[in-house]
Parts: structure tokens; C-alpha cells; sequence
């Protein structure tokens, strides 16, 4: 996959440099030897593989760098500043209509994923800026376009204005009618997307343009076809003059080549991306923090915003109160479960948090139905049981009935009781911590897994847990 190419290759060139006390020239010269190969196996736009080479060895072998306390970290500094720059340097977001109607058009070519992400940017804006969305369906080439758009409309219960296939001028201009009619905030328009860029298509978008004066041209743009989306947003750019693009078929980490090439090549910068098969699957792209994934620093912020957005904030608090007070049982572990599903998978949540490249390899085989086998057992307890996990602790008859009554096996059970061990432990270990050492968790917060203490028995295999 694209991502391991480009993520692990630069990561391990990093790697090579930060434990060194002292840099040379041919260091550097070294590292940027990878890091070309990198960027070109992820098919990152030649040009700016040059332009990304240069700037960086321009940086790294001055005085300063080369003879500083920390060489190495400071290149690692030079390379995330240059990645963020390539990016577009700031995030960028939609350019709403102080008042009155806010159009958008989405333009891009058959089987980029503008019809899906139509449907995720319209539950995005109506979730994060509270307005109220309409879709107008124009892609009149396509006949299973417009069902498809009215089906994603129904599923997220945003109405679909659609005419058929006549002209799609015609249904713009009725449909921008009716929205403003009916006191909409935001019409996203769905035109007509071709195998490739020809000239009957392009004339017709520019038609619409005209005729809808739209505040954002967005162009999406499937990730994986790499520096070809960056010549296909250049393409639309110089007819259109698109504001932004949509990376589409983006996964936990990054496909590496189109969005490292799409903003350099086309100047068009990257508003969006889209991450999985979900409606909420949908981000705002931001440079910085793709840079810090790319690097494997993590992204913590972004899990702090899907945390937010997925968990309740009363009845967080008050699970963090039940684990203070030791009284957290099995009713709270469930429900932790099901928040931890609302985020998405265990892979994709440690792909947020700094220095979690190895954890987060072990965890991308963790299969995430393990959550649902685990709500099983819970749900096969009494309710006596789940409010006082001790009862299941003392007694090997209620964990044999228990593991019966959800199909499965007695250390199943003891791999959940464990879970809700750790969850106790972890948390009056942090109670203990002094201001310094939560600050120091803070930064790295995988030190809580390596600070863990291991279980010591006799005989050969004792006192270890296997993941299976």
C-alpha cells in the first residue's frame, strides 16, 4: 500500500538521523536519497519531488543546522515544514454568504466519489455550521447518478432537487429557484462527471458556473490515482478556476502522491478529505497535522475533535468518576465499547497519537468485531453481575455460565475481565502522577504502555497474555 511506502520510508530516513550527535553533509545527502525514492514510488509529482529535495537540503546544511545541539531533530523540523508547505501551509474551509443562499458546485470525473462525498460534505456542513443543505441533482449523463444522490439523500434526510435528464441548466436554474424559495442555506450542485475531460462537459460546467455563480467550485479527486490527480485538477483549474479540491478514498494515513502534488502542480488547495465508507467519514484537510501523520508524530488533535464530536461530555465525566472511585464495572465498560466504535477502529484511533507506529501495526490485526463479542459476554451477565464485577471474580461457576450463555469459552471472559483490570490500574496510575509526569505523559503518551508493569511467574510461558 501507498501509504507504507511513503509513511515507513520517511520515518525510518528520519529515524536514521535524529540519534546522531553530529551531522555531515553526505548525512543529508544520504537522507534525501530516500526520501526521493519515497516520494516517487508514492508517485508524487516529479517537479515537486525536486522542488521538495531542494528546498530541504537548502535548509539542512546550513551552519546553524548542521553544527547545532540537535541536528537531526532540526532536518526532522525542516521536512515537516516543507511537507506542510507542499500541502497548502493553511487550512481552508468554505466561503459562506453573509446572508442569503451559499452555492456550491462540485465538479470531477466519473468514479472519483463526488457523488458520496456530495453526501458527506452536506452532513458535514449541516453537523458543524448548523445550516440547513439542499442537493441539486445535474449529472443527467449518468442515469444512476441522480438515484444515487437521492438515495444518499434520504439517508441522511437532506432533500434532493432533481428533474430528470433534461438540461442540466435547466434543473440548476429551477432548483436554485426553489432553494431560495424555501429558505435554504446551502445548495450543493452534483454536475456531470466523464471518463475524461472533454469539451461538450466543459462547456456545460462553465454554463452552469455562469448561470449559478457559485461561492466554491470543488473539484473531488480520487486519491489513489496520485500525480494524475494533481494533472486532473490543473486541467479543471485552467478552464474552471476551482477553489478547492476533495481528496476522496483517503484512508487512516495518506495515499501520499495526490496530496503532496495536487496543491504544487494545479494551485488549487485541498479543503477536504474523505477517510472511509461512512457519511461522517469526512474531514477538514489539515496540512500541518497530515504532515505530522505522514512523519509518524501523531495527530492528536484530530482525536481530540472526533473524540469530541462522538463522546458525551456528562457521560464521560462521569465514567472518569467511576474510575477515580474504583466502582467502574461492566455497564461503563460497554459503554466505553460503544464509544470507541463511534471513532472508528482501534487502528485508525492509534494512528492519531504520537510514537503509536508499532502499537498501531499490532492493532491493525486486531479484528474490531472483538468490541462486539466482548458486548455479548457483558450482556450474558446479571445485572448484579455487571454492577459488581467481583461476584464473577470469586466465582468459576457464574464465568462458565456466563461464557455459555454468549457461545463462547471461559478465557474469552477472562480476556474481557482483564480489559476492565487494566482500564482500573491504568487510571490509579495516573493518580498518582505528579504535574510533571502527566505533563510528560501528555507529550507521549505511549510511556503509559511501556511504564506498565509485567506480571512475573514460573515455568515456562507463565505470567504472559497472548493476542490472538
Amino acid at each position: 500500500m501507498v501509504e507504507n511506502s511513503l509513511s515507513s520510508r520517511l520515518q525510518m530516513a528520519m529515524r536514521r538521523i535524529t540519534g546522531r550527535g553530529a551531522l555531515t553533509e553526505a548525512d543529508i545527502d544520504e537522507m534525501m536519497r530516500e526520501v526521493r525514492l519515497s516520494l516517487l514510488e508514492a508517485d508524487v509529482n516529479f517537479k515537486v519531488v525536486k522542488t521538495f529535495i531542494q528546498n530541504i537540503k537548502e535548509k539542512a546544511v546550513g551552519e546553524k543546522i548542521l553544527k547545532g545541539l540537535n541536528p537531526g531533530q532540526q532536518v526532522v523540523k525542516i521536512v515537516h515544514e516543507e511537507l506542510k508547505r507542499v500541502m497548502g501551509e493553511d487550512t481552508e474551509g468554505i466561503r459562506y454568504n453573509m446572508s442569503g443562499l451559499t452555492t456550491l458546485m462540485t465538479i470531477g470525473l466519473q468514479g472519483s466519489g463526488k457523488t458520496t462525498a456530495i453526501g458527506k460534505l452536506g452532513v458535514y456542513i449541516r453537523k458543524a455550521e448548523k445550516k440547513k443543505v439542499m442537493f441539486i441533482a445535474a449529472d443527467v449523463y449518468r442515469p444512476a447518478a441522480i438515484e444515487q444522490l437521492k438515495t444518499i439523500g434520504k439517508g441522511i434526510d437532506i432533500e434532493v432537487y432533481e428533474e430528470g435528464l433534461i438540461d442540466a441548466r435547466t434543473i440548476v436554474k429551477n432548483g436554485l429557484a426553489y432553494a431560495k424559495e424555501k429558505h435554504y442555506d446551502v445548495v450543493i450542485i452534483d454536475t456531470a462527471g466523464r471518463l475524461h475531460i472533454d469539451e461538450v462537459m466543459m462547456q456545460e460546467l462553465i454554463d452552469i458556473k455562469a448561470l449559478a455563480k457559485p461561492q466554491e467550485i470543488l473539484l473531488t479527486v480520487d486519491a489513489m490515482t496520485g500525480q494524475d490527480a494533481a494533472n486532473i485538477a490543473k486541467s479543471f483549474h485552467d478552464q474552471l478556476e476551482a477553489t478547492g479540491a476533495i481528496l476522496t478514498k483517503m484512508d487512516g494515513d495518506t495515499r501520499g502522491g495526490a496530496a503532496l502534488s495536487i496543491r504544487e502542480v494545479s494551485q488549487i488547495p485541498i479543503k477536504f478529505s474523505s477517510t472511509g465508507e461512512k457519511m461522517d467519514a469526512f474531514e477538514v484537510f489539515h496540512p500541518e497535522r497530515m504532515a505530522s501523520r505522514i512523519l509518524g508524530m501523531g495527530d492528536v488533535l484530530t482525536l481530540i475533535e472526533k473524540a469530541t464530536e462522538s463522546i458525551d461530555e456528562d457521560e464521560a465525566t462521569g465514567m472518569m468518576e467511576k474510575l477515580m472511585s474504583d466502582t467502574f464495572n461492566y455497564n461503563d465498560l460497554l459503554k466505553q465499547f460503544k464509544m470507541i466504535k463511534k471513532m472508528g477502529s482501534m487502528s485508525k484511533i492509534l494512528g492519531f497519537l504520537p510514537g503509536m507506529k508499532n502499537v498501531k501495526q499490532a492493532a491493525s490485526n486486531i479484528d474490531d468485531r472483538e468490541f462486539d463479542k466482548m458486548g455479548v459476554l457483558i450482556t450474558s451477565m446479571t445485572e448484579e453481575e455487571k454492577k459488581d464485577p467481583k461476584l464473577i471474580d470469586q466465582s468459576s461457576r457464574r464465568r462458565e455460565r456466563i461464557a455459555r450463555g454468549a457461545g463462547m469459552s471461559v478465557s474469552d471472559l477472562n480476556r474481557l475481565r482483564q480489559a476492565l483490570d487494566t482500564q482500573k490500574k491504568m487510571m490509579k496510575k495516573m493518580m498518582n502522577m505528579d504535574e510533571k509526569q502527566l505533563e510528560s505523559l501528555q507529550k507521549n503518551p505511549n510511556q503509559m504502555l511501556s511504564q506498565a508493569p509485567k506480571k512475573k511467574g514460573k515455568g515456562k510461558g507463565k505470567g504472559q497474555f497472548r493476542i490472538r
